[in-house]
């Protein structure tokens, strides 16, 4: 780990990084692409020290109020999270200028900050997404090794909900051969009902690669799974979106339990939900 001065901290769309690189170690991790040009090892995590600074600034200056957005490229509850607070500092922020959140996160700290993401939602809104890749708990641990697993999520999808927090999931990414069967995909789904949440987006079933992500993940198959390598190579090539043979009936399986059961399930209605502030605040989007 290692700090560094940041010059701007929000994007033109409302979202924020504090950490460029990532510690929780998923095998398929898109960040890691060469298309990003990390200057430093990927687990050698760039801290952002100056953010909260650089965050009041622009806050103290916004006329209109909005939702501002963070996790999109490295998750905001990193274990060094725990002595770094610089997710909650940033929440305190946005908490005393009563803007929202929305946060994308894998990590139970998440419920660290409980109080504090209700205090926002009471006056503005916030709303945790989670992403949810891998029912079974084994298979899990391969997949994301160095954050808790699925079954912990749950939990904490469910503590959110207790607490009135609304919560979205990110059915993302199903690996070919791995995760794309109808058991993983029933576990998440049962999850997701169990949790009450308000919606899941799913691109579909698969994965996408490119060059930095890709030599990783082999990496990963050739440790964990010998011979599945060949077989990507074979039946994918270079491709950078990795479609799964059950495509089709998990996608079904997908629409047809969220109809079901209330869950929302098209992106465009999730991401603008995400975007949107209640009145009297201004809508502004992130994405």
């Amino acid at each position: 780990m290692h700090e560094i001065t940041a010059k701007t901290i929000l994007s033109a769309r409302n979202g924020m990084n504090l950490i460029r690189g990532c510690t929780h170690g998923c095998i398929y991790c898109d960040s890691r692409s060469a298309c990003y040009q990390m200057d430093h090892a990927f687990e050698d995590i760039a801290v952002k020290q100056n953010a909260p600074e650089l965050l009041e600034r622009a806050l103290r200056s916004r006329r209109q109020r909005c939702m501002i957005g963070t996790g999109s490229m490295s998750d905001p509850y990193l274990p060094a999270e725990r002595e770094l607070c610089l997710t909650r500092r940033c929440l305190e922020l946005i908490d005393k200028y009563d803007f929202g959140v929305t946060l994308i996160t894998k990590s139970d700290l998440v419920l660290r900050d409980l109080e504090l993401l209700r205090r926002i939602h009471a006056k503005a809104k916030a709303v945790v997404q989670m992403t949810m890749t891998t029912y079974d708990e084994a298979l899990c641990r391969i997949v994301e090794p160095y954050v808790c697993t699925t079954a912990r999520r749950f939990e904490v999808l469910c503590a959110l909900r207790d607490a009135g927090i609304p919560t979205v999931v990110w059915l993302s990414p199903i690996l070919p051969y791995l995760n794309d069967t109808r058991e993983n995909l029933a576990g998440i789904l049962r999850y997701c009902i169990r949790a009450g949440v308000k919606g899941i987006i799913c691109f579909g079933m698969g994965m996408t690669l490119r060059e930095g992500n890709r030599e990783y993940y082999y990496a990963a198959l050739d440790r964990h799974f010998p011979g599945l390598r060949q077989r990507y190579e074979r039946e994918f090539g270079n491709a950078y979106e990795l479609e799964s043979p059950r495509s089709g009936e998990l996608m079904r399986l997908f629409h047809a339990a969220c109809e079901k059961y209330g869950i929302w399930h098209d992106n465009d209605r999730i991401f603008r939900y995400l975007q949107e502030l209640p009145e009297p605040y201004e809508q502004m989007t992130f994405f």
